[in-house]
């Protein structure tokens, strides 16, 4: 089972901003590679803490993984998690909590050295189209994208324009003296590469595209429009660069019969006015299997019945939502003389005329405890 957050970080619920960045701070500090060399414990306490304040210290993925813990971030539907990520990515992310205490940088203290951070490939974008039975249980695609990877025998040498470093110093006389910036490197975009040997097809960067097969784990419940993120499929990057990622959208189909709203489903059930009088049994589809429910007789136009636990389980995998079926009684639009004759002989008689109880919930009552 995952740690909890806060329990990294040494903090409580209410801990402030302020707080979360100190104790990330001092726990970094604690566990850094460089002051724990080859130690891979302290390696893990490190990125486990990284991916703790990267939540944390957001509002928004704060109060996901608040109220909905660590299944929030599954799958990356909603950012986090740095178990795959190298070192210097974190370096890169969080190294400016640190400001100038480690000699300017994070990452370039404790052992007297600078680290690089490694450039990320760009990502890809997909979309992939569920229906609901996929939702209701989750379910394993495999999709096919075009994605651009090392060719086969490239060779990178060190950038001679920025010594490897992937930036340059500017310098520029502005009215308050000399300033000196650091840029991205125009040669080597970053990377602190440059192609040494490009085999034949390969593109400046000494990559090429290829059609690859990639599994996505698609967890139950995911809605329409939700983003997940399959780590390192995207684009590769020159050098020692890390690959970009995958960024799936999904696209619910949707179904004939049943209507979505939220983790509930919508069915509905016309029947005959004779079937409303008398009572009756019907077979109605669900996302399972078909099943049988019983009308009572004198049912009203409208009834909705309620089928606990048959509808769509929620991202946070606490419990299922209900199929909830719409009753309509549906009222013929010719008649034969003789039914004609009898409705007209029988429609004074007492029971015909509507005399709702208390019992009967109007429209608007109905509605409100659909959504309560």
């Amino acid at each position: 089972m995952k740690q909890d957050y806060y329990e990294i970080l040494g903090v409580g619920k209410n801990a402030t901003a302020s707080e979360i960045k100190k104790a990330y701070r001092k726990k970094a500090v604690q566990n850094h590679p460089d002051k724990n060399p080859g130690d891979k414990e302290a390696e893990e306490r490190f990125k486990q803490a990284a991916e703790a304040y990267e939540v944390l210290s957001n509002e928004d993925k704060k109060a996901k993984y608040d109220r909905f813990g660590h299944a929030a971030f599954e799958n990356g539907g909603a950012g986090g998690g740095f178990g795959g990520m190298n070192m210097d990515d974190i370096f890169s992310q969080f190294g400016d909590i640190f400001g100038g205490h480690f000699g300017g940088g994070f990452g370039g203290g404790f052992g007297g050295g600078s680290r690089q951070s490694r450039i990320k490939g760009s990502n890809l974008r997909i979309r992939v189209k569920l229906e609901l039975k996929d939702i209701l249980n989750g379910v394993t695609k495999k999709v096919k994208v075009r994605r651009q990877v090392k060719a086969p025998g490239v060779t990178y040498t060190t950038c001679t324009s920025c010594n490897g470093q992937g930036s340059v110093m500017r310098v520029t006389n502005t009215i308050l003296g000399r300033m000196q910036t650091a840029t991205t490197c125009p040669t080597c975009k970053g990377s602190g590469k440059i192609v040494d040997h490009r085999p034949k097809g390969a593109d400046a960067n000494g990559l090429i595209t290829r059609e690859e097969t990639v599994e996505i784990d698609i967890p139950a419940g995911v809605t329409d429009g939700v983003q997940l993120k399959v780590s390192g499929k995207g684009n590769d990057a020159p050098g020692d660069g890390i690959p970009g990622d995958i960024l799936v959208v999904i696209q619910e189909i949707q179904h004939d019969k049943l209507k979505r709203e939220g983790s509930n489903l919508h069915y509905d059930l016309y029947i005959s006015f004779s079937e409303a009088v008398l009572g009756t049994s019907k077979e109605i589809d669900t996302l399972t299997g078909k099943v049988r429910i019983k009308i009572e007789e004198g049912t009203q136009s409208g009834k909705i019945l309620r089928l606990r636990g048959k509808g769509l389980p929620s991202l946070d995998r606490y419990g299922k939502g209900d199929l909830l079926v719409h009753l309509n009684v549906w009222t013929p639009k010719k008649l034969t003389k003789e039914q004609r004759s009898f409705f007209k002989s029988e429609g004074e008689h007492e029971n015909f005329i509507p005399k709702p109880s208390i019992s009967e919930k109007s429209f608007f009552e109905k509605v409100k405890d659909m959504f309560s």
